[in-house]
């Protein structure tokens, strides 16, 4: 199917999240150090910088695919290693406030991509509806015997006195 899935108010979103994705792996790729001093997690700036182009690849993903809920749930799989990799370097981080901020702005986002998730699941699902009940209706015409039978049925139809339009009512006529 060549139709875009993206386009209703969660493909927007997602677009966003995509955008976002690349602006951050980009910030991991080139700042690792600075950003491995402030999480408290020094030494681990390959680790930072894998992180990094995984988010790039998760948006380049979402950017461009016409279905974008297996991106999605790329995102939220990320999310949950991040959170994973952040909580196992809170008892020996140096920084435990930076940690926490840390882990408190990926909880953040993480719920952005949750939402973000079953909204698009929602839409998808809901335009699946549309199309089946498109297809229910569409060799259907109103005439139940068909539309040849209908014609001219009515010809010899005289409506009753109470449905004629009174006469004090009736346009004028030339006598």
């Amino acid at each position: 199917m060549t139709q875009h899935r993206h386009r209703g108010s969660a493909g927007r979103m997602a677009g966003h999240l995509g955008w976002f994705s690349i602006g951050l792996g980009l910030l991991e790729v080139a700042a690792a150090r600075p950003l491995a001093r402030g999480l408290g997690m020094r030494g681990q700036e390959t680790l930072l910088r894998a992180f990094g182009l995984r988010e790039i690849l998760n948006g380049v993903g979402l950017l461009a695919a016409t279905d974008r809920r297996p991106w999605m749930q790329g995102r939220i799989a990320g999310d949950a290693l991040d959170m994973a990799t952040l909580l196992a370097f809170l008892r020996s981080s140096r920084n435990p406030a930076g940690l926490a901020l840390g882990l408190a702005a990926v909880g953040g986002v993480t719920l952005l991509d949750l939402l973000c998730a079953e909204a698009l699941r929602s839409e998808e699902a809901d335009r699946e509806a549309r199309q089946r009940a498109t297809h229910a209706y569409a060799g259907r015409t109103g005439f139940p015997q068909g539309a040849q039978t209908a014609r001219g049925a009515a010809r010899d139809f005289e409506p009753p006195a109470d449905f004629r339009i009174p006469g004090p009512l009736r346009p004028w006529q030339a006598a």
